[in-house]
Parts: C-alpha cells; structure tokens; sequence
C-alpha cells in the first residue's frame, strides 16, 4: 500500500473504512446502503447524491476484495500515465455514469412488470414496498414482491468504475500480455477487455437480475470509459497527464 500512487491508495482506503463503517452502523440498526446505494429514481429512498456514493458501498467482502484487487492491479499504471486528477475524474465519472445506465436498466426493468399488474397492485408497492424494506420483508405475491425489489432495493459497488479502469487500460496498453484464471496462456489485455465486454453484455441481457449482479452497470462504466477516452484521444490528450 506505501508505494502506491496517492488517487488508488486513498480510493482503495476509503472504501475499506465505508466497508466497515457500514457493519459498524449495521449494529446500531443504522443501514449506511439504504441511504448511500443507488436506488431507482421513482423510490422513496432516492437521494440525488447516491449516483457518487453508491460507488464506495459494497454487498459483502469478497464483493469488496475483487474491486479492490482489480483497482489495485490497473489503477496505479493509469494514475501514473494520467496523472491523479485526470484519473480521479476519470474513475469518478465512469462510476456515475455506472450509475446513470443501471437507472436506466432498472427503470426498463420496472416498467416492464409493472405492464403486467393492474394499476392498483402497483400503486400498492408504491404505498407499501418501501415500508416492508426497511423491515427487511417483502410481500408474498411473487409480482409484488418482484416490483417492490426493482423499486426500493439499492446497487452498490464499485464494480462500474472499475470495469472502466479495466477499459482503459486495455485501451491504452492493448497488447500488455495478462494472465487470466483458468485460461493457461497468457491473453493481450485488449481481448481480455472485448471479452469481458460481451461477457456482460450477454448476461446483462438473458438474466432476469436473478444473479444479483448490475451487469449493465459494469457495461456503463465502460461506455462511459470509451466515450471520455475517445474524446480526449481526438483532442490529443488520451495517453498522458495534462493540466486537467
């Protein structure tokens, strides 16, 4: 951790310290990711900050040890190559706009079952469904109980800005060699990045959010990645620091 650039060493520890905070909080009957996830807009418990503070919550350890080991492992080559500032907005942006597609994502989701219920089932879930979170229940009716979890249960991680440090990395060092379990030979960082990509893209769209993964957010992460990346390669700025 000494020798790490300054950007990933403090994005690293502060989401180690939200990490425990929130367990912390949890005994007092305080949950940090009712308030700090990302919920959907239409929710009760949205606020306009969860799009930035989402990010620094995590579901669980490992949850919060991949992301950390990833930013770890590709975080300080882009700090280095960027310079702080322009990586910290870099980060900062990709995990909002994370945030921006899985609103998106979820509102689809949402609307999409709703469809299929009577106006006064949903406006049900919109009376109640927040009530039966904070209790930590749902209702028994598997359409409610489905709508209520697109409505008022929160994302968290941060896994879409990762994913695009992970993007830019192979990017911008696409022929860097990197090994990937259980592949057994190495893989240039540039299909690492297209696989990974299409990975998502596929669960993202078969899954039915059964996996408990914002797949779309990773993928909005990267999006937002390509787009920063591209417009500031047209602007001859996209391999190195500049006064940013």
């Amino acid at each position: 951790m000494y020798n790490l650039p300054i950007v990933t060493k403090n994005l690293i520890i502060i989401n180690i310290l939200v990490f425990f905070g929130d367990i912390v909080a949890a005994r007092y009957g305080i949950s940090l990711s009712q308030y700090l996830g990302l919920h959907f807009v239409m929710s009760d418990f949205f606020n306009v900050f969860q799009p930035l503070t989402y990010m620094f919550m995590h579901g669980g350890f490992s949850h919060l040890f991949f992301n950390m080991f990833a930013l770890f492992m590709f975080g300080p080559v882009l700090e280095q190559t960027w310079g702080g500032r322009k990586y910290l907005f870099y980060y900062l942006a990709c995990g909002v706009g994370a945030g921006i597609v899985q609103e998106l994502a979820t509102g689809a989701h949402f609307y999409y079952l709703q469809s299929g219920m009577s106006a006064e089932a949903v406006e049900y879930v919109f009376s109640q469904g927040a009530d039966a979170i904070r209790q930590h229940m749902n209702f028994v009716n598997s359409d409610l109980g489905a709508l209520n979890m697109a409505l008022n249960t929160a994302t968290v991680g941060a896994s879409g800005a990762v994913y695009g440090i992970l993007l830019a990395f192979g990017m911008l060092y696409p022929n860097s060699q990197m090994f990937v379990f259980p592949l057994p030979m190495p893989i240039k960082a540039k299909y690492f990045v297209i696989g990974y990509a299409l990975l998502e893209l596929y669960l993202g769209v078969s899954n039915n959010v059964s996996d408990n993964v914002a797949h779309f957010a990773h993928l909005g992460g990267m999006l937002f990645g390509l787009i920063m990346i591209v417009y500031w390669k047209k602007k001859g700025r996209g391999y190195g620091a500049d006064n940013f």
